[in-house]
């Protein structure tokens, strides 16, 4: 085995990677602290190491994946590249022009979802659902634009501040959406004025947070139940075709055997 090859092997051991996950946490912990005005006073040199030393550990671990894999290796999957983004985004100075990136350091964590393949689940299960989001986002914003006009032609002029235009209108009607103080808080003074202005609330509420709403987390679940069934399947083609492996190798030494036995 090759030194490039000891090294691909070391980093796709579970004790890498929970070193790895380890330090992920801990370097959360240190960008929390760094948040802290005492505290950075009392110990802001400290902290400041542990965080550069947290860095210098991600570092070295995306040089060592790209020495293991190669260029063309490392960038072929996803989370390698998103890995090589988030450190990047860290490694640029945080000059007064890009002081926002400082900020932008806490993405380290996000680094979890790379290495927890859990987590990794999640995401990919998300991210496949999203063209049938598209969808239920597109029959949303359909809904959104005629309750948004509807409701400004109907009670823009006694609420403007509710619903004066279209974008005041639009986000009335998420709030109360959302169910955010929607009742006492925009509806019934709205009805004080229209009495019968729950004709136009209590269906646009059924229609949205019960239906679209629950449709999308349909679509999330069944995602993520259908990238949980693929790893499974995956594992269980994996462990076939050992055992189909083992098989053949085992035929092929009784055919050798009995072979011998006929000489």
């Amino acid at each position: 085995m090759t030194f490039r090859n000891r090294i691909g092997a070391i980093l796709d051991t579970s004790l890498f990677q929970n070193a790895i996950l380890g330090v992920i946490l801990f370097n959360a912990v240190i960008l929390g602290m760094e948040t802290s005005g005492p505290l950075m006073d009392r110990a802001g040199g400290v902290i400041t190491l542990l965080d550069k030393l947290c860095l210098s550990v991600f570092v070295v671990e995306i040089v060592a994946k790209l020495y293991a894999r190669g260029v063309a290796g490392f960038f072929r999957r996803g989370w390698n590249i998103f890995d090589f983004i988030i450190v990047g985004i860290s490694l640029v100075p945080a000059t007064q022009g890009l002081s926002v990136l400082r900020a932008l350091r806490i993405l380290r964590l996000l680094r979890v979802v790379s290495v927890a393949p859990s987590l990794r689940r999640v995401v990919e299960g998300l991210v496949t659902a999203l063209p049938g989001m598209g969808s239920v986002f597109l029959l949303m914003g359909m809904i959104f634009y005629i309750g948004s006009v509807m409701a400004t032609k109907l009670f823009g002029a006694a609420f403007p501040q509710w619903f004066g235009d279209l974008g005041r209108s639009a986000y009335s009607l998420f709030q109360i959406m959302t169910l955010e103080s929607w009742s006492m808080g925009i509806v019934r003074p709205v009805m004080e004025v229209f009495p019968y202005a729950w004709g136009f609330f209590v269906p646009f509420i059924m229609v949205t947070t019960f239906a679209v709403v629950n449709l999308l987390v349909g679509l999330i679940v069944n995602s993520m139940q259908d990238a949980h069934h693929a790893e499974d399947a995956e594992k269980t083609d994996t462990y076939r075709d050992e055992v189909l492996t083992r098989l053949g190798d085992l035929e092929a030494l009784i055919r050798e055997r009995r072979d011998q036995d006929e000489r």
